[in-house]
């Protein structure tokens, strides 16, 4: 184990209005931002403590916190250490695969269910499929040099994807959607929101039930039909989103293909 970097000494813990464990949050989190790598290990509780004169409950209140935000990670058995920086989350039409691949990152993928049944209302209509015609439902967790990163529950339309379920589902689907059915998706409508882990999630991603998550709703069409209706929850301690706005008036009335969750 690497040693631990050291706090640089000027800021301190004073008596005043504002909480120890806040003076101390806010030290610690310049530290981390300006002067500490993704990965490095911070001091022990104990060296906290005795460096800025406060208690250790008041270091670990400091420390959960950042902890919380994702700034800083705890490895059980080894310490707290910073946090890896996030990932810019990919907004146009790329794999999962193939995304990961061009950070230079080992992707890996584990099924977690399969079925084909009806599906629910919205995704039905996001399709084209008439009431009561199933589609396949596919559940995967995706990883990264090892690590979860998002978990996928989609829907596909089982008309113009015989057999997915038979097929290699741990490699890129988009890839086999292109090699068996010539259905690359081509065009996709996407929408963005927060939303806090559940349990089955956290359980999956490894993280704690309420941690926040990104969620991506996609749904995308291949020669102008719809094929895919899938949900992503992505760990919100490890991705970011960054768009560009122009000042441009919105296209009025139209509304994407499957509409808001």
């Amino acid at each position: 184990m690497s040693a631990a970097a050291p706090v640089p000494p000027p800021d301190r813990v004073v008596n005043g209005p504002t909480p120890k464990h806040a003076q101390l949050r806010e030290i610690l989190r310049r530290t981390v931002e300006r002067e500490l790598p993704p990965g490095a290990p911070i001091p022990s509780e104990r060296d906290l403590a005795q460096r800025y004169g406060v208690s250790r409950l008041t270091v670990r209140s400091a420390i959960g916190k950042l902890v919380e935000e994702g700034l800083l990670a705890r490895v059980r058995g080894k310490g707290t250490f910073t946090a890896a920086r996030r990932m810019e989350l990919q907004v146009y039409l790329m794999s999962f695969t193939d995304d990961m691949l061009r950070r230079g990152l080992t992707p890996a993928t584990e099924v977690v269910a399969t079925s084909t049944e009806v599906p629910p209302a919205t995704s039905a209509q996001a399709l084209g499929l008439a009431d009561g015609v199933p589609a396949h439902h596919l559940v995967r967790l995706r990883r990264a040099d090892g690590v979860p990163l998002a978990v996928e529950r989609g829907w596909y339309h089982a008309g113009r994807t015989p057999g997915l379920l038979d097929l290699d589902l741990s490699r890129s689907l988009y890839a086999q959607l292109a090699d068996a059915y010539g259905a690359r998706p081509d065009h996709a409508w996407q929408t963005v929101w927060a939303e806090s882990a559940d349990r089955e999630t956290a359980r999956l991603l490894n993280i704690r039930a309420g941690s926040p998550l990104l969620v991506f709703r996609r749904v995308s069409s291949s020669n102008g039909e719809p094929v895919e209706d899938m949900t992503s929850w992505y760990r919100g301690d490890h991705y970011q989103v960054t768009m560009q706005l122009d000042r441009n008036a919105p296209d009025s009335g139209h509304q994407p293909h499957g509409g808001n969750r």
